[in-house]
């Protein structure tokens, strides 16, 4: 039997776009690997009536129905009394629940206010969710033929309770078929480029399917397989993976969580090198996701940001007349930067970073989004020049800018 699962996010602040859904993604790919078919996803606002039609909806086409949201202690939290509707019954506080509330708040030192005391209440016949990091616990109901999951909105919460509870129920209720998913990122190639490349391996109704997404130059290759058990599924990706690897070689970079920042370091710490950065446009962007990463002091030794000719001139010692002779976004430029860098943190890289964001700033010969990278080490320097587009935005340059310098590093620690 193949179970199906529909995934309902409410909130108005979603639906505004004031806060972004970090939760139908992950939440989908942990059905998905519980082997739960996600038939749909839906976003559903603060109003009790548009709330029950948008869970009615949900659970007719789903055997199970995981809510997120709605479950605070303010006037607009409705998941409650709209599940309670729903089934045509009150409200009633949970004991268990009320205990719990309390005992957070007094692990916090602070006396649970009276608005809290709503977020014991249950529809009758429903049970509690414990919350074992937060105020609110969740609701597991039964609509019909559906098992209604009721969640915090709060990512982390959510997580949490998701495992705990949902999980250890959900196991094994899929049914024969598994699934597996990995996505491979890569840097380096077009999306069209690498399309062209793996044309076979994303063929339609394909197993595993492999597809692909860019962002800010970025690529990655979904791959998604499934099995008549995890271990079969876990197999079929892992066999996909491994081609991919074989025929992209060092495009790419990481899988899963990992991110690039994170790859070159596991390079730089593996290698045992330092790296220094120089920044005009980026504003220390780059050294801000070297950085990022726990134990970063191993392997970064400093970030210069000099936005300004005079800060390039008093910070680094860039020569006067190379900026004036050939302006601040140059070749010139960007090679003394990296070399001045290397040279004042004794490291044994230099990346350094010149361009135009915009969106003003730009001429005929140096438009919006001409930025030059230069990466320097014991045997010299390499620049290189990168036109990324008038039509991006001021962020979007200074993002593919990092992007760009960090995997020149990354492919020059594995050369």
């Amino acid at each position: 039997m193949m179970l199906k699962g529909f995934i309902l996010c409410v909130g108005d602040e979603l639906l505004t776009g004031q806060t972004l859904d970090a939760n139908s993604p992950w939440l989908a790919q942990e059905l998905s690997a519980q082997g739960v078919t996600v038939v749909g996803m839906a976003v559903a606002p603060d109003q009790k009536d548009a709330l029950i039609d948008a869970i009615r909806h949900a659970a007719a086409g789903a055997d199970v129905l995981i809510i997120t949201g709605g479950l605070g202690p303010t006037e607009d939290d409705l998941t409650r009394p709209a599940i309670a509707d729903l089934l045509a019954v009150p409200l009633v506080e949970d004991a268990t629940s009320l205990r719990d509330i309390e005992a957070f708040f007094s692990s916090l030192g602070r006396r649970m206010s009276d608005a809290n005391r709503v977020q014991a209440a249950l529809p009758r016949g429903a049970r509690a969710i414990r919350n074992t990091c937060g105020t609110a616990p969740g609701i597991r109901a039964r609509y019909r033929d559906t098992t209604i999951f009721a969640l915090p909105g709060v990512p982390h919460e959510m997580r949490v309770m998701f495992a705990q509870t949902v999980i250890p129920e959900i196991a094994g209720a899929g049914g024969a078929c598994c699934y597996a998913t990995r996505t491979l990122y890569t840097h380096g190639i077009g999306e069209s480029d690498l399309g062209e490349r793996i044309r076979d391996l994303m063929a339609r109704g394909r197993n595993p399917a492999v597809g692909t997404t860019a962002k800010q130059g970025v690529i990655g290759i979904r791959i998604y397989a499934r099995g008549a058990s995890g271990e079969e599924a876990q197999a079929l990706l892992d066999r996909d993976a491994r081609e991919l690897r074989g025929r992209l070689g060092n495009l790419i970079f990481g899988a899963d969580d990992e991110r690039l920042a994170a790859a070159v370091a596991g390079l730089l710490r593996e290698k045992r090198r330092t790296i220094a950065t120089a920044e005009s446009c980026t504003g220390g962007w780059a050294a801000k996701q070297l950085s990022d990463i726990p134990g970063s002091s191993a392997y970064f030794l400093s970030g210069i940001v000099c936005y300004s000719n005079e800060a390039k001139v008093n910070l680094l010692g860039v020569p006067r007349e190379i900026i004036e002779r050939h302006g601040a976004v140059s070749a010139e430029v960007a090679e003394s930067m990296a070399l001045r860098c290397r040279a004042l943190a004794a490291s044994d890289y230099a990346l350094s970073i010149t361009g135009i964001a915009g969106p003003d700033g730009g001429t005929p010969d140096k438009p919006v989004g001409l930025v030059y990278i230069a990466l320097a080490d014991a045997a010299g320097c390499d620049v290189s020049r990168h036109l990324f587009g008038e039509f991006r935005t001021r962020d979007e340059i200074r993002e593919r800018s990092c992007t760009t310098a960090l995997n020149r590093l990354r492919l020059k620690l594995l050369a």
